[in-house]
């Protein structure tokens, strides 16, 4: 992936495994973001292919990446502030039938399917840990709630794989300690399968399953966390020799 004379992503080649938790680690301006804009769709690759599920979604508008269930999230949550928290729930329904022109005139074709989805939303409420604040506005979480909304509206749009960018950034340590509580969860009831981008590896190491390390847009070390972090390269890395 280039940006002129600068290789943000060179030759990065790797694959993830499934119902798996893996972390995207590296220093800063290692290619992490980078890699999940193009995988999602925000970038297309100068070159090489992402495959998903044994298609090639290279290059797919993001809209179309999202509804075959790669999911990916922000490092700022991009939530709907003014709303609630069971109605940014809500809105991440695919193909809600009250949100076409015509039906949304006639409520009896869509009102059913509408509290359909406001049960599901509360479901899913329930098992991210948001259930008391189903009622309130957006703009009112903390930035760890926000985060935990981002992954509640993930599930809401049936994702099967999250890419999620720095979900504990800035969240105090016990919540932090209790959205990876969370992923892993969602990985071993739902068999979701996540790639994850931190830099709080004090946290998130614990609760990883294997680890992908980057450095300077290439790829330089994969495998379980503690071969990983002891691999001189990924050492080098982040304390520069």
């Amino acid at each position: 992936m280039d940006f002129g004379s600068l290789h943000a992503l060179d030759d990065v080649s790797f694959g993830i495994e499934e119902k798996k938790v893996t972390i995207l680690i590296g220093p800063n301006g290692s290619g992490k973001t980078t890699l999940i804009n193009v995988a999602s769709g925000l970038y297309r690759p100068t070159a090489g292919k992402v495959i998903y599920h044994g298609e090639d979604i290279t290059g797919l508008e993001p809209f179309k990446v999202y509804r075959r269930g790669l999911v990916r999230t922000f490092q700022i949550p991009t939530l709907f502030q003014k709303l609630a928290v069971l109605e940014n729930v809500m809105v991440a329904k695919k193909d809600n039938p009250g949100e076409g022109f015509v039906k949304s005139m006639f409520k009896p074709s869509w009102s059913k399917a509408e509290e359909e989805t406001a049960e599901e939303a509360f479901r899913i409420l329930q098992t991210v840990g948001m259930l008391k604040m189903w009622d309130q506005p957006a703009s009112t979480l903390s930035g760890g709630q926000m985060k935990l909304l981002e992954i509640a509206r993930a599930l809401m749009s049936g994702a099967t794989t999250m890419m999620l960018d720095e979900p504990i950034s800035g969240v105090n340590p016990t919540l932090a300690h209790e959205i990876f509580q969370k992923i892993l969860s969602l990985r071993d009831e739902l068999g979701l399968t996540f790639l994850i981008v931190e830099h709080r590896l004090d946290i998130a190491l614990t609760y990883v399953d294997s680890v992908v390390a980057m450095a300077y847009g290439k790829l330089i070390a994969m495998g379980k966390p503690e071969p990983v972090m002891r691999d001189p390269r990924v050492i080098d890395a982040y304390l520069g020799g």
